[in-house]
Formats: C-alpha cells, structure tokens, sequence
C-alpha cells in the first residue's frame, strides 16, 4: 500500500461515510444534518473533506436539492458496504446493554402497528433502558424493507407479501379485519349483515383516489395486497375518508357511521372510545404483521429491540 492511499484512508473517518449516505440517499444537508445529529456548517464541511478525498464534487446543488454525480452513484454500494461492516464490526464487540445505552433505536411501519405496541414498548425502555428511545416513521412495503437494507431503520414492522434477498422476516402475529361501531348504535346488536354492511354509512382510512397514502412513489398494487383496498364507488355507503385508523375509531364512536378496522388495534381501544366489535361479512385474513431486519446482522441493540417489540405485540 502507497503512502498516498494510507494517506487518503486516515482522512476518510466515519462522520464522512455517514454524511456521504445521508447525502445520496436524502439528496438535502438539512436532512442529512438532522439525522446524524450534525450541524448543517459540519455536513457541509464534511461534504468539502469528502470531495478532496474522492477528487470528485459528488453532489452538484440543484433547485430541488443536491445531485449526485456519476461517481457519487458509484461509491454508493461500497460507502454502504463499509459502514455495514464497521457495525457488525462494533456490535459484535461491544454488545449491547440496555441500562448504559443511550442509543436510538429506528422503526418503520404503519401508524396503527405503534398503536398496539407503543404503550408496552415504552413500559420496556422505561425499565430497562431509561436512558434509550425509539422513533417511529410512517414507511410501507418497498419502501421500509428498503430502508432496513439501507441501515436507516433497525426494524420494519408490517404486512409484507414479499421479503428480499439480505432481509430476514419473522411473525409477530396474526390478525382479521372486523367492524367496529358505537355501543348504542340505532340498527347494529353485536352483528351485521352484508346488506346492512353495504348500507350503513362508513368511515375509511385511505383517500378515495384508491391511496392509501399522499405518497406517490408507493406502489398502489403492492399496498392493496398488503393491507386490502378501498370498495369502488357505489358498493357500500361511504361516508367519509380519513388519514389515520385512530381518526376513524374517533369518528365512528361520536356518530352511527362504521368503519373496517384491524381486530388487535380494535381490541385495544374499544372499551375506552366505547365501541362494539362486529364480525367482518367477508371473514378474510389479511397477511400476518411481521418484523423485518437485515439477514445475518450481529447487533445485539436490535435483537433487544426485536425481544421487546415481540413482547409489546404478544
């Protein structure tokens, strides 16, 4: 090995891959200044070490953000391959302990799944790891599992229909759709018929365009496979559309709309909001909620993370 590549090696330290990733995978020094824990002077800072290093410019700055350059494509895979390695390489070494650690730990999923598992996750930090959080975001099927690959997030949690390569997958449990209405409800005792179903007023989460979500880059197809899709125009009453289940929970116990609702969210508040569990007419299962990480990862943080989310969902 020359001198010139010990050299350029002793100045590629760690904060310089992590704000090369942020960089490629954000595209903003904002962004990737607030996910690192970095002020935007040190990301740009960093960007400058990163160009002399790679003799490169790397990201061209752009109406819409920053642009990767051709070379910036092409470090990308090894960029990511090193910092996985320098993880394995940590964790491994270093374990993990819950009363010393002050990490935070990242999960994706949708917002009914934090729902069911939030109270008891935090009951887990709260005595075990007092000085750890976890933060939650609102990412779906190809997006979260890419997110995993990418070390973004430590766990994807969800209803996947198909798991990739360098991804491994466990259940967390299975569910069935139900109806929930308001005790008292004028025309509804504890069951329901497909006529009344179709009949009576509903509450739906997702957007009458057929999205689940304001996201464009989701795929609309693997999202209907995933957590079931909207009845088209005219099959039932419908009456309104909401962003969030727990929306919907709320506005079906203030009025004699219903709504279709996974049965563990429903389980969990229909006593509090005051709400009745109706059988679903049409009986199907959806897919079981799993818990997705990267295959063959040695971080004992996650696998803590994971005993616990298993815990909160059982």
């Amino acid at each position: 090995m020359s001198d010139f590549d010990q050299d350029d090696i002793r100045r590629l330290d760690g904060t310089l891959l992590l704000v090369f990733r942020e960089l490629l995978t954000h595209r903003r020094a904002t962004e990737a200044a607030r996910r690192i824990g970095l002020s935007q002077s040190a990301v740009s800072h960093a960007l400058a070490r990163l160009r002399d290093v790679f003799g490169d410019p790397l990201f061209i700055r752009r109406s819409h953000g920053l642009a990767p350059t051709r070379r910036a494509l092409e470090l990308g895979p090894q960029i990511e391959a090193l910092i996985a390695l320098a993880e394995t390489a940590i964790s491994s070494r270093a374990g993990f302990d819950p009363a010393r650690s002050r990490r935070r730990f990242e999960l994706a999923g949708p917002g009914f799944v934090t729902s069911i598992i939030g109270g008891p996750l935090v009951e887990s930090f709260r005595r075990e790891a007092p000085g750890a959080t976890f933060a939650c975001r609102r990412l779906l099927i190809d997006l979260a599992l890419a997110a995993v690959r990418r070390g973004d997030i430590d766990l994807a949690l969800g209803q996947f229909t198909r798991i990739p390569a360098g991804l491994h997958a466990e259940t967390l449990y299975a569910d069935r759709w139900c109806v929930i209405a308001r005790e008292g409800h004028p025309t509804l005792k504890g069951k329901i018929t497909l006529e009344t179903y179709a009949a009576t007023p509903h509450v739906f989460v997702g957007h009458p365009s057929g999205s689940n979500l304001d996201e464009t880059s989701y795929d609309p197809e693997g999202l209907a496979q995933a957590y079931g899709e909207l009845p088209p125009p005219g099959q039932v009453n419908a009456a309104a559309y909401v962003s969030e289940w727990e929306s919907a929970m709320l506005t079906v116990a203030a009025s004699d709309a219903i709504a279709d609702c996974p049965g563990r969210l429903a389980e969990r508040h229909a006593k509090r909001l005051g709400l009745q569990l109706l059988e679903w007419p049409y009986g199907a299962e959806r897919p079981p909620m799993q818990a997705v990480r990267r295959a063959g990862s040695a971080d004992a943080g996650v696998e803590w993370l994971l005993h616990k989310v298993r815990a909160a969902a059982a």
